[in-house]
């Protein structure tokens, strides 16, 4: 039971709720009045809005940690059809956060495992599964067939096409992105009536610089955080298909766990925005690691083992973080931060006279490093392919991974 309101009309607020996406289904049986019952029973939804719940499909883009509550949620409140774009496999390390998947899961694909958990939640959702990789040739006629998509993708290039083809399949979505302690909601819609259309790049109109916000394998995320803002994104599904309420479009909600404080910021169309007619080639678009950097001055983690032992005067640099280095690390390595090297700090620090080997955890930020040490003149220096996590897999087997 929760307190009641206060009964104070100033306190009430004038919304304009947005036409409902689906008409709704032609009945619902004994069994679903049952299990829907407190839905039923409220009026802004009732059986008309369940109704169109069981009429809705909605496609999510991967099943992981924004997935995992959104997905689950969606099932229980009686979405008819939930498609699920995701070709990964389950790894020990999602376990901390995607609630969706079991320890019993690794290795399979979480596609699969998380149609399993749906359908314990509400086998009467038809859950369709696109084990592939979201791209320009798919994108749009995938969309298509849905009447929302919800994207909990953690990457730029993924975000910026799932935009793009929304627009041209003229479907509104759900965002939602975590990182650390924080969490970013809207709803984008380029063809909302009434003038209200936005999309995503209203709010981020050029990709930010390669390396600048490291993803979440790379700078670590709470595990409840998803759970907060997943629920949020399965809310705004549900007010969107029903038609009730005032959804996100137009607004960014911004939470922050540490503080526990939710507030929202205003969005407004880019007047200076190019309209989108195409997809195109999204890793160009958001910026990717020169060839020179990711590839030629790379050494894989074989080959620095045998470097290692042929050669002494090798400097081995750490440029993950502290806390990254306390869980494990590469015996004889130095650690120097990437930041501190980007910033020419640490500059000064670094050996003339020795062959200089950068590594990170996955061989991504020990790339963008590697591009101002050869700007600074170390022309010899190398950097890890596939970071400390190559070296556990590849040499040293009993490191642990993260």
């Amino acid at each position: 039971m929760t307190a009641p309101r206060p009964e104070n009309p100033a306190e009430e607020r004038t919304v304009t709720a947005l036409p409902p996406l689906v008409e709704p289904a032609a009945e619902l049986s004994r069994e679903e009045i049952a299990r829907y019952s407190r839905h039923l029973i409220i009026p802004n939804v009732g059986v008309i809005g369940q109704k169109r719940l069981k009429n809705a499909r909605v496609l999510f883009i991967g099943a992981g940690g924004l997935g995992s509550p959104a997905l689950l949620y969606l099932a229980a409140a009686g979405v008819g059809t939930i498609g699920i774009v995701e070709d990964d496999v389950v790894e020990t390390s999602n376990l901390q956060r995607q609630v969706v998947h079991g320890g019993a899961d690794v290795g399979r694909p979480k596609g699969e495992s998380a149609r399993d958990s749906i359908l314990a939640v509400n086998d009467t959702v038809r859950v369709r599964l696109h084990p592939e990789r979201l791209d320009a040739d798919n994108a749009v006629g995938l969309f298509e067939q849905y009447d929302l998509i919800l994207d909990g993708t953690d990457n730029f290039a993924t975000r910026y096409l799932v935009n793009d083809a929304a627009v041209l399949a003229r479907k509104p979505y759900v965002w939602g992105s975590i990182f650390r302690f924080e969490g970013q909601i809207s709803v984008f819609w380029e063809d909302a009536p009434d003038g209200l259309g936005l999309n995503y790049r209203d709010l981020y109109p050029d990709a930010p610089p390669p390396g600048l916000v490291p993803s979440c394998a790379e700078g670590g995320v709470l595990g409840v955080l998803p759970g907060t803002v997943g629920t949020i994104m399965a809310t705004e599904a549900i007010k969107l298909i029903t038609g009730i309420g005032e959804s996100l479009l137009g607004r960014l909600m911004i939470y922050d766990a540490l503080a526990m404080t939710f507030r929202t910021v205003t969005l407004r169309r880019d007047p200076g925005r190019v309209p989108v007619t195409e997809l195109v080639d999204y890793a160009s678009f958001c910026g990717s690691v020169p060839a020179a950097a990711a590839g030629g001055a790379a050494i894989t983690a074989g080959e620095l083992r045998h470097l290692l032992d042929t050669d002494g005067d090798v400097e081995l640099i750490d440029v993950r973080e502290p806390v990254e280095w306390d869980i494990v690390h590469i015996e004889g390595a130095k650690l120097i931060p990437k930041d501190r090297i980007v910033s020419g700090e640490a500059l000064a620090e670094l050996p003339q006279n020795r062959r200089i080997v950068l590594y990170c955890k996955t061989g991504i930020r020990s790339a963008e490093a590697l591009q101002v040490l050869e700007r600074a003149g170390f022309a010899d220096a190398l950097h890890l392919h596939g970071g400390v996590l190559a070296w556990a897999q590849q040499v040293d087997p009993s490191l642990p991974v993260y």
